[in-house]
């Protein structure tokens, strides 16, 4: 939907007021964007010149053609306007040449788009098998599957009956091979519906319009809630950090 409004085009200027979130961005300005793609939460605009300007959305932050309450950055390309909308203020840009990812080490260790071919049940084992971190914790990490957020891995550790304080590389292939499934099949559910719009409305669709993904959470955001697999009551913890979702019959420790 972004793409052919700027790809070809030259980023003419950016304006902002948070050069610590933004800092070095201004470097792409003055070069045409020769091409577009998507690495887990990051956008990567190739700009003329081999320069990359690097967007991270963090948790809630989006690319519109319409301002908002909540927008950080203008992008003015040629014939179009841009705006980096991002109500939790967790996004970054950044300019850098192309490839050069050493100030931006999560993007850097990325492992395989999880709808990828190239995302296989043997390479996720390969990759769980090198931390002993918690798998919750993995997950977030990125370096396993890409992009995978807080409220999918919730998802897709319930769907494999797996409990996110289990140890990352003390899985058994079956189990891994489970959570693989789990992984491609919430995310394709997850992507028909949309995302998921939560309470605070701070994430919705490009248009502007809400996900229905959250209508089918199992176990996000339902601590006190019965399982819809077995009854029994949801609880939440927190690892890592994060809020973390769990059926403690279905996902036993």
């Amino acid at each position: 939907m972004l793409a052919p409004v700027v790809v070809g085009r030259r980023l003419l200027g950016l304006e902002h007021d948070d050069p610590a979130r933004y800092r070095g961005a201004e470097g792409a300005a003055g070069r045409r964007v020769r091409a577009l793609r998507r690495r887990g939460k990051y956008l990567i605009f190739a700009l003329e010149g081999r320069l990359e300007l690097i967007v991270h959305l963090g948790m809630s932050g989006s690319l519109r053609l319409d301002e908002g309450t909540h927008t950080r950055v203008r992008l003015e390309f040629e014939g179009a306007t841009v705006f980096f909308n991002d109500p939790r203020r967790f996004g970054r840009l950044r300019a850098v040449p192309a490839g050069d990812y050493r100030a931006l080490p999560t993007l850097a260790r990325m492992g395989p788009e999880p709808l990828d071919r190239g995302f296989t049940a043997r390479a996720l084992a390969a990759r769980l098998a090198r931390t002993s971190r918690v798998l919750k914790t993995a997950l977030l990490s990125q370096e396993p599957v890409a992009g995978l957020g807080n409220i999918y891995a919730d998802e897709a550790l319930w769907k494999a009956r797996l409990h996110p304080a289990r140890i990352a590389n003390a899985l058994a292939f079956e189990e891994v091979q489970r959570l693989h499934r789990a992984v491609r099949g919430v995310l394709r559910r997850a992507v028909d519906l949309g995302g998921s719009t939560l309470g605070d409305g701070a994430y919705t669709r490009p248009d502007g319009e809400p996900g229905y993904f959250q209508i089918e959470h199992a176990v996000y955001g339902r601590a006190g809630e019965a399982c819809p697999r077995c009854g029994r009551t949801i609880e939440r913890l927190v690892l890592g950090g994060r809020s973390t979702h769990v059926c403690p019959r279905c996902q036993r420790r």
